[in-house]
């Protein structure tokens, strides 16, 4: 049975790394004594070494060992005997090129779908839809597919922000990039806001956090839906 926690970003303005969400974690991560961190994402370019001892000061604080997937000799291995998986957030596009690179995209699938439990932030996160194709990332290096995990009957759009009419910036909304991602694919998007997330039990999917989401469909109006509310059935597991 799927185990997830999806979050849009993981750190709220003003607070400390998974600060606003720890609570949640604690709980989540209960039967876990470790945790495997997949810090491919790097934001910043930062180093996976450095990236893992961040992760690894905040788990120490629920008494949760992290280890990252580049101390691995054999990271499939890793991947399907770890307690717990945390996928950090950075670019989406080097996240994804890195897993096909070393075949773990398929291995970390099979994984999830029997129950291990999962955090993903921002990329991380991105990375539980059927495609990564809706990210806010530069494309800095060029994956063999934007498939990812299909965990998600539908993609997700992290770090959500709404239109700001007051704005005299000229670029386009996140929602026009929506829109013209639905011009060429029927996949539904969910915008994720930040400070929200989804929990992921088995085939149930329900919106946490303080925020409503933002459902968008091809060629129809967007939809607003509140913290509670049940996505099972948003979306179908075929592009």
């Amino acid at each position: 049975m799927k185990n997830l926690i999806i979050a849009s970003t993981s750190t709220l303005h003003g607070g400390n790394y998974l600060e606003y969400i720890l609570p949640e974690l604690k709980i989540h991560f209960a039967s876990c004594s470790s945790l495997l961190f997949i810090p491919f994402a790097r934001p910043g370019g930062i180093s996976h070494e450095d990236y893992t001892a961040k992760v690894k000061e905040t788990f120490a604080t629920i008494n949760i060992d992290v280890k990252g997937i580049h101390e691995f000799e054999d990271y499939k291995k890793a991947v399907s005997e770890a307690d717990g998986i945390f996928t950090g957030g950075g670019n989406t596009f080097l996240l994804v090129a890195q897993l096909y690179k070393f075949q773990v995209m398929d291995v970390l699938a099979e994984t999830l779908k029997k129950g291990t439990p999962y955090l993903g932030t921002s990329a991380g996160s991105n990375i539980t839809g059927l495609t990564m194709q809706t990210t806010n990332d530069m494309p800095i290096i060029y994956p063999p597919s934007f498939r990812t995990l299909g965990m998600l009957s539908f993609n997700l759009n992290p770090h959500y922000l709404d239109p700001d009419h007051q704005s005299k910036h000229m670029g386009e909304t996140r929602e026009t990039r929506i829109k013209e991602y639905h011009a060429f694919n029927t996949v539904p998007v969910l915008g994720l806001r930040e400070g929200s997330w989804l929990d992921v039990k088995g085939n149930t999917i329900t919106l946490k956090g303080n925020l409503n989401a933002r459902i968008f469909r091809q060629n129809q109006s967007a939809e607003e839906v509140e913290s509670g509310s049940d996505l099972s059935t948003l979306g179908t597991l075929s592009l």
